[in-house]
């Protein structure tokens, strides 16, 4: 069921294997170029809103809206090791709206429902080149 949804998604937004798409050992991963192919071809509109900045932590709120549905959901960026924080950038509000971004675009098309999560979610799911 879940295959054919994806493979349904994989033609619907023409999306490219190893440059908008790949298999985590979980999960199946849409990158940024993925995820705003979507919101392009879906005329999702987002809107942000800063929760918290500071030197070492983020969080925005995303407001999510296609025709009548709208969602909100939110993205956080914590600087520190893999042990306490959820990335090592510096640049953690653009971090957060990466992920308000890519959360958005996943709740409002239900599409972690097919299991489907974003590179941007946590650094265990970048694709890694060889």
């Amino acid at each position: 069921m879940n295959s054919e949804k994806l493979k349904e998604m994989f033609y619907k937004y023409n999306l490219v294997k190893d440059v908008d798409i790949f298999k985590h050992q979980h999960y199946t991963i849409l990158t940024r170029s993925g995820i705003e192919k979507i919101q392009a071809h879906e005329k999702i509109n987002v809107i942000f809103e800063v929760v918290k900045c500071e030197q070492n932590f983020a969080g925005i709120k995303a407001i999510a809206t296609k025709d009548d549905k709208s969602i909100q959901t939110y993205g956080s960026a914590l600087k520190g090791d893999f042990k306490n924080g959820n990335c090592n950038s510096w640049y953690v509000l653009e971090m957060a709206e990466k992920r308000a971004l890519a959360r958005s675009i996943l709740k409002l098309l239900n599409l972690y429902q097919i299991n489907v999560k974003s590179e941007d979610e946590a650094d265990e799911f970048k694709l890694t080149k060889k």
